[in-house]
Parts: C-alpha cells; sequence; structure tokens
C-alpha cells in the first residue's frame, strides 16, 4: 500500500491555524512482491528493526472518517494540485506545519 505524495508551497496563514493531518485522503493502493536474499534482509533488519507498514496500518484503521477534509477543499490546495510547475522545485512542495497526528 502506498500513498500518493502531493507536494507544491500553500500559505496557510499566520501561526499556522488551519494546518491539519491529511492521512490517507489520497491513498493509491497497490500489491508487489519483494524477494530479498537472506543477506538483504538481514541487512534490512539491521539498518532498521522497526516494521513502519505495521505502525501505518494500525494508524490507517483507526482513521476517522473526514478529517482534513477541509484541506481538500480549500482553494489554495485546489490551485496548487492542478497547476504546472515552470518554476522549480521551489514550487513543487506542500508545507503543513504541526505535530505528527494532530489533525
Amino acid at each position: 500500500m502506498a500513498e500518493a505524495t502531493y507536494t507544491r508551497s500553500v500559505t496557510m496563514g499566520d501561526n499556522n491555524v488551519n494546518c491539519n493531518n491529511t492521512t490517507g485522503s489520497f491513498n493509491n493502493t497497490f500489491n508487489q512482491t519483494f524477494t530479498l536474499s537472506d543477506e538483504d534482509a538481514q541487512i534490512m533488519r539491521w539498518i532498521s528493526p522497526l516494521e513502519p507498514q505495521h505502525r501505518h496500518q494500525g494508524v490507517r484503521t483507526e482513521r476517522f472518517d473526514g478529517v482534513g477534509d477541509w484541506l481538500l477543499e480549500m482553494k489554495e490546495f485546489r490551485d496548487w494540485r492542478t497547476r504546472r510547475s515552470d518554476g522549480g522545485t521551489d514550487e513543487a512542495v506542500l508545507f503543513c506545519f504541526g505535530n505528527p497526528g494532530v489533525g
């Protein structure tokens, strides 16, 4: 399971009053199988013993419907999403300030 990433800049106003978490609003689902050699699997476990896919799935099942919909309905977000960027990467970032999971 993967989530599409959308990044461009949107000004959210002073103190980012309306900044919230929009986890899972634009999900793309696909199945993909990876086969790792034993050595590769050991290296992956050494790099990080954490299993983020399990944490992500847990967070998704506890998500409330409609959380963050306000952001997707904002004119600034719609304009950002449909804009064709000729100006480089500075126009390709959507920054929402806030603590993770507070939205």
